[in-house]
């Protein structure tokens, strides 16, 4: 268990405030970014924001933390130290506490009876359109990485009150357009799917991936579709049918090297839950989904593919929202081939990535220490070239997308300048040519981050490699003399 002192040292102090001032370049691309998905009176938004905070607190738990934090100093700036977009501006607005008191401050003046009192006696302290336009600027300069979390000494979750924050505005309708679009279409449009992809366009993609396998392995790997009974319901982030065909081939050849069951729903094959980042209600909707896709097939466990905030949404979310007793065990694409790993039964060729890799921890995976060890393990196993990034763990560096700013395009400036200038930075020290990045989130930010730091790496999936190293059992492989008659089957 970690422990930390509430005691910040002069040398500590002295560090985090003596970081030069945000330097031009940033100035100029931290450009102002309207979040407003829909307009109100400026006049009636504070009241509005207030409507929408008491009600969120009265059908929640949000009350017991707030209750607690507001208890406790949030003003100490100890995170300061931890925290990767004040590292790259200098700007104390960008302190994890400051950004939490701007919320804190709303709830003690109009949610405690105290407040409230010396509020009316004082005429001060209240809620203005001002406040909420700084709110909404700066609960979206956060990562959301948590990262903070570790070095608060009184244990304030600064990403919980940046969540609760950004929760509270889009009730009023206040959030990113990406977001807002894509939820959207997920949960009422045609397609039921962030990418709007239609089940059509799925089934001629997994075919064309499953000749290409074949041509390439001389292996028949499926993808297999609607199968009722099936130990795994497999839900990527749905992204990875348009952008990551190596993570989906790799994955699909794990499964095939095993011979355990699994499957792709048609009815719902999206494993991305951008409520996670801003909306409860949205979260709440989402997972059940996953869910009743789960029920209809029959399934036995949810498999969530590469992606971090999927993977969380529905190990943390799938038993508050569906019922503890009754809901799926949820298991990461990592952990389940780890362990076909561990017993024997997959097997890795150590001679066919040469490079020198490094891995990077999402921190919807490392962070709470769920997943850390397991893709080192394998990784070393088969990368004879493997280093080590540092930080890493859960005391990883984001890579400066996290929180849903990596969908948000005209922010790329920013995040890659800016969120992602401490990544860019460990990047460069570490010298690696690959870097494993196992979250469709982290892998399109990391690409764009290199590429706008003009850093020579190559930004790949875990299963991109492990397709590339597989070995198959003599017995899966088909003749060459017979793989183009079953290349016409396909």
């Amino acid at each position: 268990m970690r422990i930390k002192t509430n005691i910040i040292t002069p040398e500590e102090r002295k560090k985090a405030f003596a970081i030069p001032k945000k330097p031009e370049v940033i100035e100029r691309q931290r450009l102002p970014v309207r979040y407003h998905v829909e307009d109100y009176d400026v006049e009636d938004r504070p009241r509005r924001f207030l409507q929408a905070f008491a009600a969120i607190l009265k059908h929640s738990s949000y009350r017991l933390a707030l209750d607690h934090y507001i208890r406790s100093t949030a003003k100490c700036a100890r995170c300061a130290t931890s925290c990767q977009i004040y590292q790259a501006t200098g700007d104390p607005k960008d302190i994890p506490c400051y950004r939490s008191e701007l919320l804190l401050n709303v709830y003690r003046r109009h949610f405690t009876l105290g407040g409230m009192l010396k509020g009316r006696l004082l005429v001060t302290g209240h809620l203005t359109d001002e406040m909420i336009e700084e709110m909404a600027d700066s609960f979206w300069n956060c990562t959301a990485c948590r990262r903070c979390a570790l070095e608060c000494p009184t244990g304030i979750d600064h990403g919980l009150i940046t969540h609760l924050g950004r929760y509270i505005l889009s009730e009023i309708g206040i959030a990113p357009r990406a977001l807002v679009v894509s939820t959207r279409e997920q949960l009422e449009g045609a397609s039921g799917n962030t990418s709007a992809i239609p089940v059509p366009a799925l089934l001629d993609t997994l075919e064309f991936l499953s000749e290409d396998m074949l041509e390439d392995k001389r292996v028949e790997i499926k993808f297999p579709i609607d199968v009722e009974g099936a130990d795994y319901v497999f839900f990527p982030a749905v992204s990875d049918f348009l952008m990551e065909a190596e993570t989906l081939m790799g994955i699909a050849a794990v499964f095939t090297a095993t011979g355990d069951s699994w499957t792709i729903g048609t009815g719902y094959f999206d494993g991305i839950n951008y409520g996670l980042f801003y909306s409860d209600r949205m979260l709440e909707r989402i997972v059940k989904k996953v869910d009743a896709e789960t029920r209809r097939l029959n399934g036995k466990n949810v498999l969530i593919g590469e992606c971090g905030h999927a993977s969380r949404s529905a190990k943390c979310f799938l038993p508050t929202y569906c019922g503890y007793k009754d809901a799926f065990p949820v298991i990461n694409i990592i952990e389940y081939t780890h362990r076909v790993w561990k017993e024997g039964r997959l097997k890795l060729d150590p001679n066919v990535v040469t490079e020198k890799v490094a891995y990077h921890d999402p921190c919807n995976l490392a962070r709470q220490r769920w997943i850390i060890e397991q893709p080192r393990e394998l990784l070393k196993a088969f990368c004879p070239n493997y280093i080590e990034m540092t930080p890493n763990g859960d005391d990883n560096i984001c890579c400066g997308g996290g929180g849903g700013t990596v969908s948000i395009d005209e922010i790329r400036p920013y995040r890659t300048t800016v969120g992602g200038k401490l990544k860019a930075d460990q990047i460069r020290a570490c010298g690696c040519e690959v870097l494993v990045a196992p979250c469709a989130n982290c892998k399109k930010q990391l690409r764009e981050l290199v590429e706008d730091q003009g850093i020579d790496c190559e930004v790949v999936g875990l299963h991109d490699l492990i397709y590339k190293a597989i070995i198959f059992d003599d017995s899966l492989k088909i003749p060459v003399e017979k793989k183009h008659d079953t290349l016409k089957e396909v």
